[in-house]
């Protein structure tokens, strides 16, 4: 493989050698470099063999000069340094999330990737892999992340705010006070996830699945769970009030310690509860 990342590295400086010692040129091939491996990686997995999956790899990287029509070039820099510096640095922000754009189109993937504190919001990144990466407090609000994959990320006061997170996958992952506020959880699947103080506000509940996951503290107050499953999880001090709970799975769940005050359920998520000895005073039958 080592071999292979000097190809890979080679071919980024010849496709950007035509542009110079552009901003930003450090971060965009450091990222790339990381997504090409990846999809040779997978190309190899694929049974391909050595020469395929590099020919495979480079094709998929497309035309830099699309890349280069969103990179901040220096002549365009202002004559006040303290504004060109500023304005550089939010037009790098800006080239990086396109990078990342155009990058995904060629079905590239983020995994090992430190994209802390970037800005990945209103981007399609459909069936992306962001496995392993450093995403804290990284904004994907009104994302599509429809398939995405978070094994053992660190995603730390992230933001998911309005994203499209169906049938996502969160493994190993730290999620502790990450916004799920308004994203459509619908299939998602959270296991062996610590989300401590985790925000689900207005979050689309329905077929959710958190699995040998923490969610301690977590508030799903005034919420409708239609088929979500905690088996094996813990929630202990989380809160239920008011919420309405439809064919809801606590199997092997800690419950004792969550609070169903208010709370509205079915007779089955009812009797699972009552058999995990949780409290249950103030809980209406439907």
């Amino acid at each position: 493989m080592e071999n292979t990342e000097k190809k890979l590295r080679k071919f980024l400086d010849e496709a950007f050698a035509p542009y110079g010692d552009f901003p930003a040129r450090v971060d965009i091939t450091k990222e790339l470099l990381v997504n090409l491996q990846e999809k040779y990686k997978d190309c190899k997995k694929q049974g391909m063999s050595d020469d395929e999956a590099y020919k495979a790899t480079v094709d998929s990287f497309g035309d830099a000069a699309e890349i280069m029509e969103h990179m901040p070039h220096s002549e365009h820099a202002g004559n006040d340094a303290a504004e060109s510096e500023q304005n550089d640095g939010q037009s790098i922000r800006k080239s990086l999330k396109e990078a990342f754009r155009l990058a995904k189109k060629s079905n590239s993937k983020f995994s090992a990737t430190d994209l802390q504190r970037a800005d990945l919001s209103d981007i399609d990144l459909i069936e992306a892999d962001f496995s392993f990466s450093a995403l804290k407090a990284t904004s994907f609000e009104r994302s599509n992340l429809s398939r995405a994959t978070f094994r053992a990320a660190d995603l730390r006061d992230a933001t998911f705010a309005g994203a499209n997170l169906t049938d996502a996958t969160f493994a190993g992952s730290d999620t502790q006070n990450v916004r799920f506020d308004g994203a459509n959880l619908t299939g998602t699947k959270f296991k062996a996830t610590a989300l401590q103080g985790a925000s689900l506000e207005d979050a689309i509940l329905v077929g959710t699945k958190f699995s040998y996951s923490d969610l301690g503290g977590v508030s799903f107050d005034g919420q409708t769970l239609t088929g979500v499953v905690f088996d094996k999880s813990s929630l202990k001090d989380a809160t239920f009030k008011k919420a309405t709970l439809h064919d809801v799975s606590f199997h092997h769940s800690d419950v004792k310690q969550a609070v169903f005050d208010g709370a509205s359920m079915d007779k089955v998520t009812f009797a699972l509860l009552k058999a995990g000895k949780a409290s249950l005073e103030n809980v209406t039958i439907i």
